[in-house]
């Protein structure tokens, strides 16, 4: 017979455990767990009586059937999306547990139903919910404001369209014009035209985003071949709740000077002795070392997978427990230069990476 009752005491206790405790005091136990889950089996002892004295020999015993399913379900929806998607690949029944409603439920967030009507997006199942909000983002509130999963996650993301933007002379056809872009998720962006006073605002409820997150807001943009007045010129970056703390950066928009930072060219010159003549090349110099520009370049916009630019205008902490306006502002308005060639989509705000 096998000898199983201590594993089956180990994982009802287990069950117990994830129905009865706090997260934070057996994610070791789950841990461990996890681990017997990815090896698909564990090894136990076999006790053959038969043939006198009888003996032990080892043997592989798959324990995943000992187990209510309800309790594999809980044990996958503790760990992420990305572990759910490699379960599936060891065992029907683990495939099974991890593509269930149980468990992709508890990926999405708890309040996703007051942002996502269930009829918008007609998903066979829950992850198929999940990542149809991963891979494209469903607009919202009248299509000024973008909502989204980070895949990794399952934590919240939005952007501000332009339009929900408070933009300084944004009303005015002199400095800013508003068209559509069919690369742009929202109906139309806002177009710079010429401004010395240029002011960008945009503010959203921290309760909508995912508590105990650390959060990054991004200014998507777009240059035009005729865009002036950045190439030199820091803008300042503030993020904060209304009234409270802000955090102030100066970044760069202009992104070609990213671009130089990340691979300059430095002319040489290289003297040939060719028949009485001395002959003058330019040559490039090796790029800088990326750890001498890591500062410098963070400032400065890089390209989105759609095309797009963005810049890091700063971050912020949501705990849960903090309420009002998170207010994010870019703004240059003490120079007095005259700049334009902006194509303003909106202000992202996602979970920073890493």
């Amino acid at each position: 017979m096998y000898i199983c009752t201590h594993t089956f005491t180990r994982t009802h206790s287990l069950y117990l455990t994830l129905s009865e405790s706090r997260i934070d005091l057996i994610l070791p136990r789950i841990f461990h767990f996890r681990m017997v889950l990815f090896m698909g089996a564990i090894t136990g002892m076999e006790t053959d009586n038969e043939g006198g004295e009888g003996g032990e020999r080892e043997a592989v015993v798959d324990y995943f059937y000992v187990l209510p399913e309800g309790c594999i379900a809980d044990i996958v929806s503790l760990t992420s999306p990305r572990d759910a998607c490699r379960l599936c690949m060891v065992s029907t029944t683990l495939r099974s547990v991890a593509e269930s409603d149980t468990v992709w439920e508890r990926f999405l967030p708890p309040d996703y139903l007051s942002v996502v009507s269930p009829h918008s997006l007609p998903c066979t199942s829950k992850k198929d919910l999940f990542f149809s909000l991963c891979d494209r983002p469903l607009l919202i509130e009248q299509g000024t404001k973008s909502f989204s999963l980070e895949k990794e996650s399952g934590k919240k993301c939005y952007m501000l369209s332009a339009r929900a933007l408070s933009i300084v002379w944004g009303d005015t056809p002199r400095y800013w014009r508003w068209v559509p872009l069919p690369e742009s998720r929202f109906e139309d962006v806002a177009e710079l035209i010429s401004v010395c006073w240029f002011e960008i605002c945009g503010n959203i409820d921290i309760r909508m985003l995912s508590p105990s997150t650390l959060y990054t807001a991004n200014l998507v943009f777009k240059s035009t071949m005729g865009a002036y007045g950045f190439e030199h010129l820091p803008v300042e970056a503030t993020i904060g709740l209304v009234g409270g703390e802000t955090s102030m950066r100066s970044v760069y928009l202009d992104a070609e000077r990213g671009r130089r930072l990340r691979y300059r060219i430095v002319p040489r010159r290289l003297g040939l002795y060719i028949r009485n003549r001395t002959v003058e090349y330019e040559t490039e110099a090796p790029p800088p070392r990326e750890a001498d520009n890591d500062q410098k370049v963070q400032n400065h916009p890089k390209e989105r997978g759609d095309g797009w630019l963005e810049i890091e205008l700063g971050e912020f902490f949501y705990d849960g427990r903090q309420e009002g306006e998170l207010e994010i502002k870019v703004s240059e308005v003490t120079n007095g230069d005259w700049k334009g060639g902006l194509i303003v989509q909106g202000i992202e705000i996602r979970p920073k990476k890493g």
